[in-house]
């Protein structure tokens, strides 16, 4: 089975992001490392100094198969630019409405509401968003059929 995960460029507000995310989806940053940390490694090139504080990699478990990651880049240390990524969305599953609404309205929070989460035409509770970080996102539920 293939896994695959989120994973986020933010332009030095990366930490604060990712405490916002774990505020709504608990749980705990199974990685958190600084770029400072990697100045201690043998061989390993230096940040520049305006970077040492911020994050070089942090990852949050959502799900047992899916996880956030990411990360602050000034386009030095990676040899691209940040780019701030509107052309594509983080969809979400949820097990129940209730769920639904509260990841809804987290996340959601500081943000713009495009679609308000409500019963859809095709059969699913479902909402759109970019939070306050710029990142688009999707919630849905659908009720599952009885035969």
């Amino acid at each position: 089975m293939t896994t695959v995960n989120i994973y986020l460029n933010f332009n030095g507000n990366c930490a604060e992001a990712f405490n916002f995310y774990k505020s709504v989806f608990g749980g705990e940053f199974r990685t958190l490392r600084k770029f400072i940390d990697i100045v201690k490694q043998k061989d390993a090139p230096s940040p520049a100094e305006k970077m040492q504080n911020k994050i070089m990699h942090v990852s949050l478990p959502v799900s047992t198969e899916t996880m956030l990651m990411g990360s602050d880049t000034d386009g030095e240390w990676f040899g691209h630019g940040y780019q701030q990524g509107n052309n594509f969305s983080i969809s979400t599953y949820t097990d129940n409405k209730e769920e639904a609404e509260r990841l809804f309205n987290g996340l959601s929070d500081g943000g713009q509401i495009s679609m308000p989460i409500q019963d859809t035409f095709w059969g699913e509770y479902f909402g759109m968003f970019t939070d306050k970080f710029g990142i688009n996102w999707m919630v849905s539920f659908k009720e599952e059929e009885t035969k």
